[in-house]
């Protein structure tokens, strides 16, 4: 295995490189992106995702279409139908529906159906509907673009983290499941860990990021 086994970095030009190196690379957005997926899989989603909104401009390579193509083929082989989460965060479907008409475009060649669609509201999200059983893609600034990115530069598994508490966890508990989850990929794969804060301007970020990095170090 690569040394380090646990590497921290930031933005999506850092989700890329970590990419390029075969690592698991985890996406810590605590407002909102990682918080609200961290919910809605506490909420019972089948499988989620990060992607790219249609006003992103990252100086590194992504592609909504393929990830809203391969989420929406994950919704076909369960008989479900996609929740799409978006921004902006206080406004109308409408404009929310601006903002993802790439990632539309890859459910609708899947053959797959997006069933709904909610503001990133982070822990409160999962009030918005019932998502269990449900393919959720959150196609949001910062850190669905870092997501995007990392899986579109071909790293192994792509997911999400956060400390932040949701509607059934407590305490130190998101960070653990956080932590829980790289490891476990990373020994199924054989591989590092590199843990992604999405924006370096984001103090919460970086410092929740940090956090995950040793509770990982501390049970690798």
């Amino acid at each position: 295995m690569s040394v380090p086994a646990v590497m921290l970095t930031s933005n999506a030009s850092g989700a890329v490189e970590s990419a390029k190196l075969g690592y698991v690379v985890m996406i810590v957005d605590i407002i909102d992106m990682s918080t609200t997926l961290e919910a809605l899989m506490d909420a019972g989603a089948a499988s989620v995702f990060g992607a790219s909104p249609d006003n992103a401009t990252p100086p590194v390579s992504i592609n909504p279409e393929s990830i809203g193509y391969i989420a929406g083929s994950k919704a076909q082989q369960l008989g479900r139908d996609i929740v799409v989460v978006a921004e902006p965060r206080i406004g109308s479907d409408r404009d929310r529906q601006k903002n993802i008409t790439r990632v539309r475009r890859g459910i609708q060649q899947s053959g797959a159906k997006m069933g709904a669609l909610v503001p990133n509201l982070g822990a409160e999200t999962p009030g918005l509907l019932d998502v269990s059983g449900r393919v959720v893609i959150a196609a949001t600034g910062t850190g669905g673009v870092a997501y995007d990115a990392a899986l579109t530069a071909g790293a192994p598994a792509v997911i999400t983290g956060t400390v932040a508490r949701t509607p059934f966890k407590r305490g130190t508990q998101p960070a653990k499941d956080s932590a829980q989850r790289a490891l476990a990929l990373a020994k199924k794969l054989d591989t590092g860990i590199a843990v992604v804060a999405a924006s370096g301007n984001s103090l919460e970020d970086i410092l929740a990021a940090e956090y995950i990095v040793k509770l990982i170090m501390e049970q690798w």
